[in-house]
């Protein structure tokens, strides 16, 4: 395994991680279909990515309705110590006006509960899930503030924001002498590189760590699908088709990745996260899994080294068309006064 910086911390987490979001949620049909799995399955696959050198694992208050965290911290049990732990918060958890959201409330609300059903004194890296429309950040943040304060968070973070609202919150930080976002959750891969317009940008500029999710677009860059649909109708995808993509423009990077994959002896998958850990910024890329082999075939892109010709023609496939105002700030007429030349030569 691999390991990189968590953004401007001394932290160094894998390269691939581990999502919980399948963990937990039987009965459930939103939950039936990402997983469910029980704690016996899930604990083969946590001990088979902590034994391939797996720091990171990522889960979330809502994921299996509250039961992804409780199966989570049950099998972690004195493996806590090995392990990097995520969660996150925001998303809808119970029937009340307040069981929503970021306000102090809320915020204090889940993380007792996060604490409570991981098992555990504290979080790793707390994350918020998505943007919070009503409250402020300087609410958000100051509640963030206190339990990092009182040990009970170690890093906050954030997942599934603009570019515009990331800012806004790292400012308030900034301004208050805050605990500041050192991470940023979104999705990424070959087939949804719309981060790169804004979002990768600004978190290299603002020191952030970029953890991926969906990095096979849940599945479907599996190489069990083609343009006739699934060739599996197990498969995640084939039942819950989240997160939307592009299927025509889908269809063309699988075709390149089942190219590439045949020249490296390479499953489909393994190209498609290969690619991702070579984009700039990348730090982690969050996998998930349903049995420990399909685990195996993914951690193993982290020895796969795509060529140069590779990764040109996975970039030509995938490429996303370019948008004002890059096409205009690209014109460097706009940028240096004739017969300029700068230090570097």
């Amino acid at each position: 395994m691999k390991y990189a910086q968590l953004g401007t911390t001394g932290v160094f987490v894998s390269r691939l991680s581990l999502g919980a979001m399948s963990f937990g949620g039987r009965g459930s049909q939103i939950w039936e279909m990402v997983g469910a799995l029980e704690a016996k399955e899930a604990d083969q696959l946590v001990g088979a990515a902590l034994d391939r050198g797996v720091n990171l694992i990522d889960t979330a208050d809502m994921y299996g309705d509250g039961a992804s965290e409780e199966i989570l911290g049950e099998v972690l049990g004195s493996r806590r110590r090995d392990v990097l732990l995520a969660t996150k918060m925001t998303a809808r958890v119970g029937p009340g006006p307040n069981d929503v959201g970021q306000s102090r409330l809320h915020v204090m609300r889940s993380l007792e509960d996060s604490l409570r059903r991981l098992r555990t004194d504290h979080i790793d890296l707390y994350q918020i899930h998505a943007f919070d429309p009503i409250t402020p950040f300087e609410e958000s943040l100051a509640a963030l503030d206190d339990a990092v304060r009182q040990g009970k968070i170690r890093y906050i973070g954030a997942s599934n924001l603009t570019a515009w609202q990331t800012m806004k919150a790292l400012g308030v930080s900034e301004r208050r002498g805050w605990a500041r976002f050192c991470s940023l959750q979104a999705h990424y891969s070959l087939t949804a590189r719309d981060i790169e317009r804004e979002i990768i940008p600004m978190a290299g500029d603002q020191g952030l760590a970029l953890l991926v999710w969906g990095p096979l677009a849940a599945g479907l860059l599996t190489g069990k699908f083609d343009r006739t649909g699934a060739r599996d109708e197990n498969a995640r995808r084939a039942k819950y088709d989240f997160p939307p993509v592009d299927l025509e423009r889908a269809h063309d990077v699988i075709d390149v990745l089942r190219r590439v994959a045949t020249r490296h002896e390479a499953t489909v998958a393994g190209v498609a996260l290969a690619w991702l850990l070579t984009r700039p910024g990348v730090t982690s890329a969050v996998i998930g899994a349903k049995r420990p082999e399909q685990l195996e075939e993914n951690l193993a892109a982290t020895g796969l080294e795509l060529t140069e010709r590779d990764l040109a023609e996975l970039d030509q496939a995938s490429a996303l068309p370019v948008e004002y105002p890059a096409w205009m700030q690209a014109d460097e007429s706009y940028r240096f006064p004739p017969g300029f030349r700068s230090e570097a030569g």
